[in-house]
């Protein structure tokens, strides 16, 4: 792997009993993978989409000589067709909806032949609540943030704490943050994410941040609470919100325009 241009990036991570390994795919839809490599096996978290990225994922797996326990896909569907696959509780019937069945036959259609061929074996599906070993780590299975259902946050080995989405500084998507309620969902799923103890937050968009990030979302949250309620509709939102964050990134238009629909 060394000679070879990658389209990815990976980082690596020493934590107290296992090494998280990041992989963030530079994919049009900015989509992150990850490996939880404990004492004698592996976990594979949010399997890459892309042929491109699923190539260079395995052969970075390969390297590291171990078995890999299961694949974990909270959210993000991918390549790992011989894999045991473990998913939260209602994944499974989500994927085959119409939401995200929807979603990845537009992707299918966009994509075409670029995109791996998905896994068709059947899911262990995971209560929430509960702590699951694999690799000899523990994943504490909890609910995410309620318009993110069913999603989970898997909090990994009491250190690392994953949401489908990380909590990097930028404006957010629409996709994430699409009504009023949704900023209150994100609310409170992100000061449960604060409070969780973790030294690293982790997302199938994103890849990895740490704890001052996660109080610059709370912050941000807080402040997109209070200009709605000062503001009657998209465009001045979006000027009150482009004044209280003037050189973070992102498409604020976007977000004004999902928050104030009717």
């Amino acid at each position: 792997m060394e000679n070879l241009k990658l389209s990815g990036s990976f980082q690596a991570y020493e934590l107290n009993g296992f090494r998280l390994h990041v992989y963030n795919s530079n994919d049009v839809m900015a989509d992150t993978s990850f490996v939880i490599e404990g004492k004698d096996a592996l976990v594979v978290m949010e399997y890459p989409l892309f042929k491109v990225n699923a190539a260079e994922f395995a052969a970075y797996i390969e390297k590291l000589g171990k078995k890999i326990a299961t694949d974990i896909t909270d959210y993000h569907l991918g390549g790992s067709d011989k894999l045991p696959i473990v998913m939260p509780e209602g994944m499974p019937s989500f994927i085959e909806g119409p939401i995200y069945g929807g979603m990845m036959k537009g992707f299918a259609q966009q994509f075409g032949d670029t995109m791996v061929a998905l896994p068709t074996q059947k899911a262990t599906e995971v209560p929430f609540g509960s702590t699951q070993q694999y690799a000899g780590v523990d994943f504490r299975f909890e609910r995410g943030a309620s318009s993110d259902f069913p999603g989970a946050s898997i909090i990994i080995g009491g250190q690392v704490f994953y949401s489908h989405w990380a909590y990097y500084t930028a404006h957010m998507s629409p996709l994430q943050l699409g009504s009023a309620a949704a900023v209150d969902a994100e609310l409170d799923a992100t000061k449960f994410a604060l409070n969780s103890g973790c030294k690293y937050f982790i997302g199938g968009h994103g890849g990895l941040v740490e704890k001052p990030a996660v109080e610059a979302r709370v912050k941000y949250l807080e402040t997109i609470k209070k200009l709605m309620a000062e503001n009657a509709d998209a465009m001045s939102f979006a000027k009150a919100l482009k004044a209280a964050f003037p050189t973070m990134p992102g498409d604020i238009d976007p977000l004004a325009q999902a928050l104030y629909k009717k």
